[in-house]
């Protein structure tokens, strides 16, 4: 099949959602499948490239930030992916649409399919679903919400990262939704032979912002200083600043490091040398930073949000707790720096538990909706003939 994704955030721009939709993309073009990108340009990001067989095209939005886009920015990507959307489907003729966001990519592949008829599935990431992520996106949805509707009632299909994000979705959007959980190659994101460090490594990765909750892993860490423990920071956002006078003020400057905003296949090797990711978010669908140090055997340490629950069972390979609670989180994390061969056992405990989130699982489970969508039509758009069709 080949199939048009639509996606305003794109490696090395964005979060966990734009590379959940890369590993996707990768994964059908492995089973055989065409996959052409629309995304967002981005300084000296190249127009138009092919990455691993998928084909990517980038159009202009004016976007400031590779880890946040401006409501402007996202406007713009709407525009203009409509533009240049029209334009591949007529040329390249897809057989389907996967946009990634209801908002915005999901309001072009609206318009879209309705220009050209080509049908579309939606899958929702939670910070497209009012009230998922209300510290980024509540003001948005005050404006937009009135428009978001047709947009989940004419997808084809519509799916879920999380069963947190379908729930909270179906409050707004009473549709049917099912659940297709994010995932990773695991061939490719292995940890090998694991092993404990010495001392053990705690690692941070995503936005530094308000929905991270980036001051409370500062602050737990600050509670462990009589233990022996390194960590690392990833990423980037508006409460850098905030950050880094907090590490100053708590004296750990010389235990985390803080390397800033860095390319996904940089971030996987800072899993590689780590041994605990500690996430206290505010709010989450189904992190793909989770997803991933799952993968690479690292003891999870979560606030009880979102989808973090399915990546845990709490006291086997991690600890999970309201996102509120300093001293649960304390308590777990000593519980783990305190006990080398508890924490050994939990990191074996996450690569077993990761099997249920290989990406190929999670691609059949799309090619299975393209299929049906595919199957349902009873001729194409473009009258191609069946290869029994009679001249």
């Amino acid at each position: 099949m080949k199939i048009l994704v639509l996606i305003h955030e794109y490696p090395p721009i964005g979060g966990g959602g734009g590379q959940a939709a890369k590993d996707i993309c990768e994964g059908l073009v492995k089973s055989g499948h065409e996959v052409t990108v629309l995304t967002s340009h981005f300084q000296d990001l190249p127009q138009s490239s092919e990455i691993n067989g998928v084909v990517i095209k980038r159009v202009h939005v004016k976007r400031k930030e590779a880890y946040k886009a401006g409501f402007f920015s996202m406007f713009l990507y709407v525009v203009r992916a409509v533009t240049e959307g029209v334009k591949i489907v007529r040329s390249w003729k897809p057989d389907v649409i996967h946009n990634h966001f209801a908002v915005p990519a999901g309001a072009a592949a609206y318009c879209i399919s309705r220009l050209t008829d080509v049908p579309y599935i939606l899958t929702a990431h939670l910070g497209d679903v009012p009230g998922g992520v209300p510290d980024k996106t509540s003001r948005w949805f005050k404006f937009v919400f009135p428009f978001t509707p047709p947009i989940w009632k004419h997808a084809k299909s519509v799916a879920a990262v999380s069963e947190f994000t379908r729930d909270l979705a179906i409050e707004h959007y009473p549709v049917e939704i099912e659940v297709i959980p994010n995932g990773v190659d695991l061939n490719m994101i292995n940890p090998g032979n694991i092993q404990v460090n010495d001392p053990p490594v705690i690692v941070f990765a995503g936005r530094i912002v308000t929905q991270k909750n980036p001051q409370l892993f500062i602050e737990t860490l600050a509670s462990l200083k009589d233990l022996d423990w390194r960590a690392v920071m990833i990423g980037d956002g508006a409460l850098r600043s905030e950050i880094l006078d907090l590490v100053e003020k708590n004296e750990l400057g010389n235990r985390i490091a803080l390397p800033g905003w860095i390319e996904p296949e940089e971030v996987i090797a800072w899993y590689r040398k780590s041994d605990i990711l500690f996430m206290p978010s505010r709010s989450e669908g189904l992190p793909l930073v989770g997803v991933q140090a799952l993968s690479m055997g690292l003891a999870l340490v979560l606030s009880d949000v979102g989808g973090n629950a399915e990546l845990i069972t709490h006291g086997k390979n991690g600890y999970i707790y309201p996102s509120h609670d300093t001293q649960g989180f304390s308590d777990g994390l000593r519980d783990l720096l305190s006990d080398r061969e508890k924490l050994l056992e939990f990191r074996l405990n996450s690569r077993q538990i990761a099997s249920k989130l290989d990406i190929t699982r999670v691609v059949k489970s799309y090619e299975a909706l393209f299929l049906k969508i595919n199957e349902g039509q009873s001729k194409t758009i473009y009258d191609r003939k069946r290869p029994n069709d009679v001249s």
